[in-house]
């Protein structure tokens, strides 16, 4: 499923729009290229949490930031882990899908190590805005998709 997003706002609004209807054990796989908006869609998935989302920003050197909401959000930055070891060390498999919601940026790297059941968010640019491709794996994440396109007017 595709949706384009004309700009930052939209953007935001749209992952708010997926972090409202986020449930316990989410994981969403955030791809796109640098600067493509991976942290803007996830500063709106933590807005939908309920999260400050002053409190945002790209875990690039942290590698995880926890933020506090309705549920809680594991915002994971893969982009400097090496290799599975390193991934290993960072807790990833300790919290990635084990409650609250994960969001990992970059993690197309490790695909072997999402849980066999996710929602892959490919983000690219697009003129002035970004293309935003939804591809769920898994029934929960294919209601999700459904859901998010229900409402995915309300992202403009």
């Amino acid at each position: 499923m595709e949706i384009y997003c004309k700009d930052n706002a939209a953007t935001e609004a749209l992952g708010s729009l997926i972090g409202s209807l986020a449930a316990d054990g989410d994981v969403y796989c955030l791809t796109g290229d640098l600067g493509a908006g991976k942290t803007t869609l996830s500063r709106g998935i933590a807005a939908g949490l309920g999260a400050d989302v002053a409190e945002v920003n790209s875990p690039t050197f942290a590698i995880m930031n926890v933020y506090s909401g309705r549920l809680e959000m594991r915002h994971f930055d893969l982009y400097r882990i090496k290799d599975e070891d390193e991934l290993y060390n960072t807790g990833f498999g300790e919290y990635c899908g084990t409650g609250g919601v994960t969001v990992v940026e970059w993690g197309e790297l490790f695909l072997n190590e999402l849980p066999e059941e996710y929602l892959q968010i490919t983000i690219e640019l697009a003129g002035a805005g970004r293309s935003v491709n939804l591809t769920p794996h898994g029934a929960r994440y294919e209601k999700l998709c459904g859901d998010v396109k229900k409402h995915a007017g309300t992202c403009d």
